[in-house]
């Protein structure tokens, strides 16, 4: 024990020697030197990390801050309205080619009868007649993909007009007020809003 304390005691005399050579060598005034001592004692506390109570707090905080932001984004109503709006695009596209294919023609493409109603994927032959004239590009069909294209429907309600139309996913579009038609470009009640209102270009 006495042994002991006297190794502690030659300990702190040597440390403490060092500390007044460091002092005189560097020439370091004793209110800075004060100034270090209480640096690294601060850092000798900090350096000992968070408590389980203060990390469980900052875990809750950030799921907490997760979760809001999760809320108010939406990630899969953004995904809804991404697809509405290339469908959308795809959609007008496609109404766009066929008027102007009649304009130049003065009929629509032969695949196109009267009366009829189609869903664009089924309509291979007149997007490509509609290529063929110039008034898609070639690879329409293979861009737009046959999932996208089976949700938009057309209409020809007679040889010389056509309804193009398509029922958004996203709250944001169905709650447009262009959301008021059903899946022939006849305006119904009930919409926007609901599951079964579409949009068209006619």
């Amino acid at each position: 024990m006495f042994s002991f304390w006297k190794w502690s005691h030659k300990n702190i005399i040597f440390i403490t020697i060092i500390k007044i050579i460091i002092i005189i060598h560097n020439k370091i005034p004793l209110d800075k030197w004060k100034k270090y001592c209480l640096y690294l004692s601060y850092m000798k506390k900090f350096s000992k990390g968070f408590t389980l109570i203060e990390l469980l707090i900052v875990i809750a905080l950030l799921g907490a801050l997760a979760a809001g932001l999760l809320a108010a984004i939406d990630p899969f109503e953004q995904l809804k309205k991404g697809a509405d709006t290339s469908i959308r695009g795809q959609a007008e596209t496609l109404y766009n080619a066929n008027i102007a294919y009649y304009a130049q023609r003065s009929a629509l493409p032969t695949g196109l009868a009267s009366g009829s109603t189609y869903t664009a994927n089924a309509l291979g032959g007149v997007i490509s007649d509609l290529a063929s004239a110039g008034e898609l590009k070639a690879d329409f069909y293979n861009l737009a993909g046959t999932a996208k294209l089976s949700k938009i429907v057309v209409k020809v309600p007679s040889a010389e007009s056509i309804v193009v139309c398509y029922a958004p996913e996203s709250k944001a579009f169905r709650n447009d007020q262009y959301t008021k038609y059903n899946s022939t470009g006849l305006t119904i009640g009930g919409c926007p809003g609901s599951a079964g209102c579409y949009q068209c270009f006619k």
